[in-house]
């Protein structure tokens, strides 16, 4: 077994099972070629097959009020909790109808991911805290916080604020006993982490921080090399290269 260097430790994990919706924290995940199990495996899909999303783009459709819902697992089912508090499982026959009334469009529908692929670049999103408190320095109008950036797992290192995870690119690392990953590429942000969630408010200046401070980039995409569960608490150990 190699032997690196620990640079953090997990202090959250999340999963968003419906994409473009809020996710649900976890203290554990599973990791497998995919990237986190169940991860963004569903979405809301239109009558041209392109995704919802915040924005628009060859594959994505920009369908506003998505930000208003939350989905979670119960067992493999994705439950899809409305705005006002009602639940609707994945399985209800009626969810697409309810989805349609709610969101003001005749055309969607919920679906499991088929042939397109529901992630955006890669399939798992890393982030620290030091470049959460970075951005927050840089943040007047707003509460900064993880949810903004929709990441996998937030990572703790011990480091002053600083974009730190960006020397991490191109490096592997074992998260907990088993599960490696390795970081490809810095995650570019787009306008919806301005965008408001529960109780976080709408920000005019998240995005312009980003970019002024880190030329749009903050977070990093990962591949998983192995699978494995990642807990809560577990350590980030860098492999040598």
């Amino acid at each position: 077994m190699l032997i690196g260097e620990v640079v953090g430790v997990v202090a959250e994990l999340w999963r968003y099972p419906v994409k473009s919706m809020l996710g649900e924290p976890c203290e554990k995940l599973d990791l497998d070629s995919r990237g986190v199990l169940g991860d963004r495996l569903w979405a809301v899909r239109d009558g041209d097959g392109k995704l919802g999303s915040g924005k628009n783009t060859r594959r994505f459709r920009r369908i506003d009020g998505l930000f208003g819902f939350r989905a979670r697992y119960d067992g493999t089912v994705p439950v899809v909790t409305f705005p006002g508090g009602r639940q609707v499982r994945g399985d209800d026959p009626h969810i697409d109808e309810q989805l349609r009334s709610v969101l003001g469009r005749a055309d969607v529908g919920l679906a499991r991911e088929a042939e397109i692929s529901h992630f955006d670049q890669a399939a798992l999103h890393v982030v620290t805290d030091s470049s959460l408190s970075r951005l927050a320095a840089a943040v007047t109008d707003a509460a900064v916080d993880a949810r903004r950036l929709r990441p996998n797992l937030v990572i703790t290192t011990g480091q002053p604020p600083g974009f730190v995870e960006d020397a991490w690119v191109s490096r592997t690392v074992r998260i907990g006993r088993n599960a490696v990953v390795e970081f490809t590429h810095r995650t570019e942000r787009c306008v919806m982490i301005n965008n408001a969630q529960d109780e976080l408010s709408q920000s005019s200046q998240v995005l312009r921080a980003v970019a002024g401070a880190n030329g749009l980039s903050l977070g990093v995409y990962a591949t998983v090399i192995r699978a494995g569960m990642v807990q809560l608490g577990d350590e980030i150990e860098m492999l040598p290269h």
